[in-house]
């Protein structure tokens, strides 16, 4: 049983007064918003998210995207309650701090920065992978995989470069900048479905029975392609909505509308995107089954079947979008990574300096550490291969404190205003931490032990802050409020070794067993965090120590 919403103390203030942040231009419309997660939504996923999926769970991978949607929906509608309650920005970061207190928001905000500040570089890297297929000085063969050469490690940083430059010009210069991408973006995936569906789409592709038929490999691989197929990165844009809350007109309207939309918009592209691509291969591809599935072009399978049909001009849009594409994410991505540490830095967990802004309301110094930290990647992670497997798993990671988060201040501030209110009490954000948690697990230990580490090191990082910085200018960690996040990510290590995901997994918990003890891991932690939450008057204190002038702020004024 949950600990009871209405569990207050005598006295205890039931809601607090929500003050916008200073300083940011409320430039982004309904649209905009919109368009902004979706343009973060689709960029280097799905050029190979379709032929992965397939090669592992066969023509079931259609069931993979939709069960995909369906788990990251759980995540953000969570999100779509925080961010119109709370409009700021950054808030993926803020509202464990006002929950829990500054411990639990650096655990998330750690992750988090660093997740999106490698996904600048992953999508740069996607495409001038790419562009390598007609410019092949930009990459070279390592041990089968693609790296970048010195020259194309001075192109990447260049793009990158101009990526924070758009941004300087200010939110509402990059949102019309995004739009024209996104529409590029969205006619492309129109012509290739078409395309396909009008060159050669064999519904028998779906059935086959000398090939397995639809689930060749069983069920298994459905819920295994999520992380490793590339599905769950493909989603993980949705949070736009939520990070530029505080910097669009009508928060209450457009924030679940951006959320929510983003993702069911992109999550029906990507399965008639699955579907045409299942229809359109050329059959005698499978003469090894759907694990044999090979392609070569660099440009992604997409192209190389649009060659094989004689489509050069689909080929030759593939080419060019396979460079917009994963660029135009890496410009959204850049936009949110300054914004993470600008919260951060306003909840007192990274220096001041961070919530520096220019005359265009853009975190100008927290842009400058997001361009040389992405640069810096490029050298340990040199492709997207490499790298897209730590982003993923971090990224969920660091979503799934929202649904504790909704849970604790339904019970911490119930008098709240919440224009946009889940239903069914506790029910769907404990659907939401349950789906995070089970990505996470299905991602596979090769991939989560890097995590895990980072988020150790994590921890070194704010020892250090504490440390070297004037403490009367940072809160107090509030440990015993936050503390459910090490037994949360300490449990999920465990879980993940002893599961049958990922090389050097020991396979104690197989299919179906592992699923169910992570549901049950997933309920304790649930109710751990909840029962160790603030009191209602530090959640009040919490967010009202946020609460600074713009002056403060803008350079220059």
């Amino acid at each position: 049983m949950m600990p009871s919403p209405n569990s207050l103390s005598s006295g205890s203030p039931t809601s607090v007064t929500v003050v916008h942040d200073k300083g940011l231009k409320r430039d982004i419309g309904k649209t905009g918003l919109l368009f902004t997660g979706v343009g973060s939504i689709i960029g280097s996923g799905w050029l190979f998210g379709a032929f992965d999926a397939a090669s592992m769970a066969g023509p079931a991978a259609i069931l993979s995207w939709a069960l995909g949607a369906v788990l990251i929906i759980f995540v953000a509608l969570n999100y779509s309650e925080l961010g119109v309650m709370f409009p700021v920005a950054g808030g993926v970061v803020r509202y464990p701090h006002y929950a829990f207190g500054s411990f639990a928001s650096y655990t998330s905000g750690w992750i988090t920065w660093l997740s999106a500040a490698g996904t600048v570089g992953i999508e740069v890297l996607a495409a001038v992978q790419y562009a390598s297929s007609y410019m092949p000085w930009l990459m070279e063969s390592k041990e089968g995989v693609l790296v970048l050469t010195v020259p194309g490690i001075f192109v990447s940083i260049a793009m990158v470069a101009v990526f924070c430059v758009i941004n300087m010009f200010g939110v509402k210069f990059f949102a019309q900048f995004n739009n024209v991408l996104v529409w590029w973006k969205l006619l492309v995936i129109v012509l290739v479905f078409v395309g396909l569906a009008l060159l050669a789409f064999d519904p028998g592709h779906f059935h086959m029975p000398e090939f397995g038929g639809f689930a060749p490999n069983g069920i298994a691989p459905i819920f295994a392609a999520l992380p490793a197929a590339g599905i769950v990165f493909s989603y993980l844009g949705f949070r736009q909505g939520v990070e530029f809350a505080g910097e669009t007109k009508n928060p209450q309207r457009n924030v679940p509308f951006a959320v929510i939309g983003s993702i069911v918009l992109t999550g029906i592209i990507y399965i008639l995107l699955q579907v045409a691509f299942i229809g359109a291969i050329p059959t005698d591809l499978l003469k090894d089954g759907w694990g044999g599935l090979s392609f070569s072009n660099s440009a992604g399978p997409w192209a190389e079947i649009a060659i094989m049909l004689g489509a050069m001009w689909l080929a030759i849009i593939l080419y060019i979008d396979a460079v917009v594409s994963p660029a135009d994410t890496g410009l959204i991505f850049t936009a949110l990574t300054p914004r993470l540490s600008y919260s951060q830095a306003r909840v007192g967990n990274a220096p001041s300096a961070m919530t520096k802004l220019n005359k265009k309301g853009i975190p100008w110094f927290g842009l400058l550490i997001t361009f040389i930290v992405a640069c810096f990647l490029f050298f340990p992670f040199p492709s997207w291969a490499k790298m897209v497997g730590f982003i993923t798993s971090g990224t969920v990671i660091s979503f799934g404190s929202g649904p504790i988060t909704v849970a604790a201040l339904r019970r911490q501030l119930p008098d709240q205003e919440r224009p946009f209110r889940l239903p069914g009490g506790d029910a769907l954000p404990f659907l939401g931490f349950l789906a995070a948690n089970l990505i996470v697990f299905w991602t596979g230990w090769d991939t989560n032990w890097k995590l895990f580490l980072a988020m150790a090191l994590g921890y070194v990082v704010l020892g250090l802050h504490y440390a070297f910085s004037d403490r009367s200018k940072i809160p107090p960690l509030q440990f015993k409020s936050g503390w459910w996040m090490i037994l949360w990510l300490g449990g999920l290590a465990v879980l993940s070794l002893l599961s049958n995901y990922g090389e050097g997994a020991m396979g104690v918990l197989t299919f179906g067993w592992g699923e169910l003890v992570c549901t049950i891991f997933t309920a304790n932690v649930f109710y751990v965090g909840i029962k160790t939450r603030l009191k209602s008057a530090e959640v009040v204190a919490n967010v009202e120590n946020t609460k600074e002038t713009a002056a403060e702020h803008i350079d220059g004024e």
